[in-house]
């Protein structure tokens, strides 16, 4: 029986997560076993509750999340498991930046926090306030900064 193209890169995408190690950035204090799940607000846009819960297969993206995120406290980033399925994230990836090459991703699952970088280092001051300028302006244009 022959596979179609598709197939096999279907099972290669999910054979390569399955390996990979995935991060969350945020202010939340957590602990191992923890779940991190979508219900609550959005750091980004109208902050409406989240439909997802996000996380990313390199440093630097879970480095911006941890920046970002709303909240007292100093930005922690947490490794995680994803308890479902996960997708690749609209809001980095398709027209934006073709073929995800951000590896961010999104579930409608918890994500389970597994251990704690703690040793990552953060942007330097002038970018993160030129990222949160950025959001800034785009929240003024009324362009929503997360897709649902």
């Amino acid at each position: 029986m022959k596979k179609r193209r598709s197939e096999d890169k279907l099972m290669e995408t999910a054979y390569d997560l399955s390996l990979q190690k995935f991060y969350h950035g945020t202010k939340a204090n957590l602990k191992l076993g923890d779940l991190i799940e979508s219900s609550f607000n959005s750091n980004y846009g109208k902050r409406k509750k989240a439909s997802f819960v996000y996380l990313t297969a390199t440093l630097d993206a879970a480095t911006w999340g941890a920046e970002l995120a709303l909240g007292e406290g100093s930005g922690r980033i947490y490794i995680v498991e994803p308890t479902g399925l996960i997708e690749d994230d609209p809001n980095l990836t398709d027209k934006k930046y073709p073929g995800n090459p951000t590896k961010s991703y999104r579930s409608r699952n918890p994500l389970r926090v597994i251990g704690e970088v703690t040793d990552w280092q953060g942007h330097p001051p002038e970018l993160i306030k030129a990222m949160k300028e950025h959001l800034e302006e785009l929240k003024r244009l009324g362009i929503e900064a997360i897709e649902d």
